[in-house]
């Protein structure tokens, strides 16, 4: 029977991970959130739509 080399628990070495810890950035504020450029883009097309309805049944002018 072979003797365990690391304790029960810890990763062998040949088994770990060889990349190096790395620091979490800052959030990136409404920048990295989809769900308000959704809305931007939503929002701009409704607007851009009513334009052209506008136009066609001879509302506001």
């Amino acid at each position: 029977m072979t003797t365990a080399l690391n304790p029960p628990g810890e990763t062998p070495p040949a088994e770990g991970c060889i990349g190096e810890a790395h620091q979490e950035r800052a959030d990136g504020g409404m920048w990295e959130h989809p769900a308000v450029w959704a809305a931007v883009v939503l929002v701009g097309a409704v607007i851009f739509a009513a334009f052209f309805l506008a136009r066609i049944f001879g509302w506001g002018g």
